[in-house]
């Protein structure tokens, strides 16, 4: 299977079937499928948990290496409709993942989102971002995650801090790319890096 090198990080990437991936001067881009996603309703009805369209976005993952680390980038999105998004995902199955967006909300604004399915999903807002970029990153801190997200990727706000209940099963994480109301958008993916380290605090905007 073909795998991508992506500059600031140490590893081969995977992408998912029919998914394109390619990077240019150092940016990693894509284009995300029409009506795609990667989502659980929390509703959790049999139907819902059985729908492949929820979970057809367009990935490109790798396995995560043990011990504690931090994952970032800075995502631009050419938004086209609502929930079109960039994601920095990390993934275990299909009922254990996380996903930090830039997302197209449905009042037209760039937002920052985030989701967490322990067996179905939430979905959690943010906040709106005036740009059409921001940095995201994802830290894993023992058994646990946080996201952060940043619009000149130097103070950090935290978005969430939470555990995906699987213990130390192996972990995949990586990009995606989503639109799901609408033709696909472009997703572009700058200033990736991954360091090996225990984020030092949470909460201090660092």
């Amino acid at each position: 299977m073909t795998t991508t090198r992506v500059p600031g990080l140490p590893f081969d990437l995977t992408p998912s079937p029919d998914s394109t991936w390619e990077v240019t001067d150092g940016v990693l881009s894509t284009t995300a499928h029409p009506k795609s996603d990667i989502f659980v309703d929390p509703s959790g009805t049999a139907a819902t948990l059985a729908s492949p369209a929820l979970l057809n976005a367009a990935t490109l993952l790798t396995a995560a290496p043990e011990g504690d680390f931090q994952f970032v980038a800075q995502v631009e999105v050419d938004f086209n409709a609502t929930y079109d998004a960039g994601v920095l995902l990390i993934w275990v199955d299909e009922a254990h993942w996380g996903k930090l967006c830039f997302e197209y909300s449905p009042a037209g604004e760039p937002m920052v989102v985030s989701v967490v399915c322990r067996g179905v999903a939430d979905d959690a807002n943010a906040f709106v971002v005036d740009q059409n970029t921001v940095w995201l990153r994802v830290s894993r801190i023992g058994e646990t995650f946080a996201y952060h997200a940043s619009v000149d990727g130097e103070t950090w706000n935290m978005i969430r801090y939470f555990t995906l209940g699987t213990g130390q099963q192996p972990l995949r994480f990586g990009f995606e790319a989503q639109a799901p109301t609408g033709p696909g958008c472009a997703v572009r993916f700058d200033q990736v890096g991954f360091v090996p380290e225990r984020l030092a605090d949470l909460r201090d905007g660092s």
